[in-house]
């Protein structure tokens, strides 16, 4: 049974032993399969990613012998018997990596984050809390960390890490809405430090302090956003966060003080 890691570096496990192609090309082919699994992915697509748009002549034949190596590779290096056999498939003009469902841990993720959606929105957050403390265990750094990107995985990649970022607000929402501001003043100061021009981070940091009667701090990160914003970005910040200030200042904040944050 294979398992599938991309959240962190790029690692494949057949029922707990590592197969793991380690020829960054056959890597770079495996990622980007991963990434559109269980549809076919054209050799067009194989060729642009590997060679950024500029593929060799011999750039068909070259890919046929990647998804050999990796078809070997996931047969744990033994012969991988028919080309419509096992976890990678060949079709006319391209191939496809069958996933079994659960077993990517991206899929998982998106599956825990969606879940933990749905609880807060059914007015139960510490359910939230629980499935996205799960979620987030299994991100273990950037997706595909020890792969070089083409343009294609590039993109998803982005796309996880945006999938990161709103579990992290979901988490910092639910945490907010179980009254565990203290608890969470040290996560966000991570997160707004890391994402200096990130509005809700910061707005949220804002709220958190706040809530623990540390008026002054909140009102520094307030100060040092709105520079920033200025000098950077030559903008103001949003009106929910200027109203957010006007709370800060009359000792007015609660979590409702969440809905006036960009996002």
């Amino acid at each position: 049974m294979l398992t599938w890691r991309t959240l962190g570096p790029l690692r494949v496990s057949a029922d707990g032993r590592d197969v793991t192609p380690t020829a960054p090309k056959v890597r770079q082919v495996l990622a980007l399969l991963l990434a559109r699994h269980d549809t076919v992915v054209p050799l067009a697509a194989l060729t642009s990613e590997l060679w950024a748009g500029r593929p060799p002549r011999s750039a068909t034949a070259t890919v046929q012998t990647y998804a050999y190596q990796l078809r070997k590779a996931l047969h744990g290096g033994e012969d991988p018997g028919p080309a419509d056999s096992g976890p990678l498939v060949t079709h006319a003009h391209g191939y496809l990596l069958r996933v079994r469902p659960g077993a990517c841990d991206a899929e998982a993720f998106a599956q825990l984050t969606g879940r933990a959606r749905t609880a807060l929105a059914d007015g139960d957050p510490a359910g939230a809390v629980v499935l996205l403390d799960q979620a987030l265990l299994l991100w273990d750094g950037p997706p595909f960390a020890d792969v070089a990107p083409g343009p294609a995985l590039h993109g998803h990649a982005l796309r996880l890490n945006e999938l990161h970022l709103q579990a992290e607000e979901l988490r910092i929402t639910a945490g907010l809405h179980l009254g565990r501001h203290r608890d969470l003043v040290g996560d966000l100061k991570e997160l707004a430090c890391a994402h200096p021009l990130h509005e809700w981070f910061q707005g949220s940091l804002i709220i958190a302090l706040q809530r623990c009667g540390r008026r002054s701090e909140a009102l520094d990160v307030y100060r040092r956003l709105s520079a920033r914003l200025r000098d950077e970005l030559g903008l103001d910040p949003s009106p929910g966060l200027q109203r957010l200030r006007q709370h800060v200042l009359t000792d007015r904040v609660s979590t409702a003080d969440l809905d006036l944050l960009p996002g």
